[in-house]
């Protein structure tokens, strides 16, 4: 197997393990097994767990911030653009598997102890709020409500995962809403 796709394969083993159970209750053995990569190839390409869950929350924000990107730009008007990031969380919470955000749940793990997972945590989250900035800015309102955007779908995102509901993202939807019309 070239390293290409034994990357993939870790990478793929990865998400599943460690957004499904967490980063810590699982061992490089079990990403071993669940992969099919030999524990040594595993260690040549990741020297250490930390690059691994690193690589993880790169090659999966690329995912989430596109699937993001297709649903939202569906809409034509661009102010419903602003509204449709709360019925694309909407749709992803009520996911069969869904646990939270892995961002918020990777942090909650290693964010105290891991300097590079952190720095992912913190890259994703300044690119989402970039993106609803650049969604509010294209609808050609306040600038100043992306920070209180951003908090409704963050709000939403660990409450979400906290009582494994949808209901999170129709109220931030509609807490939104209200907040555009009142702007």
């Amino acid at each position: 197997m070239d390293s290409a796709t034994a990357r993939e394969r870790a990478l793929d083993a990865a998400e599943e393990l460690f957004y499904g159970r967490g980063i810590q209750s699982v061992g490089m053995d079990e990403l071993r097994g669940a992969s099919g990569v030999s524990l040594k190839r595993l260690y040549q390409l990741f020297p250490a767990k930390e690059q691994l869950v690193e690589a993880y929350l790169e090659r999966r924000d690329g995912r989430w911030r596109g699937r993001l990107a297709a649903h939202v730009e569906r809409e034509p008007d661009p102010a419903a653009r602003v509204l449709a990031v709360f019925d694309w969380l909407e749709g992803w919470f009520a996911e069969d598997g869904f646990r939270g955000c892995a961002w918020i749940n990777s942090y909650g793990e290693l964010g105290a102890t891991s300097d590079r997972v952190a720095e992912q945590v913190r890259r994703h989250k300044r690119a989402f709020r970039d993106y609803l900035g650049a969604l509010v800015a294209a609808a050609g309102l306040p600038g100043a409500l992306t920070g209180p955007l951003f908090l409704l779908a963050e709000g939403a995102m660990v409450t979400a995962g906290i009582t494994r509901s949808a209901q999170p993202a129709a109220e931030a939807r509609e807490a939104a809403r209200r907040l555009l019309e009142y702007r």
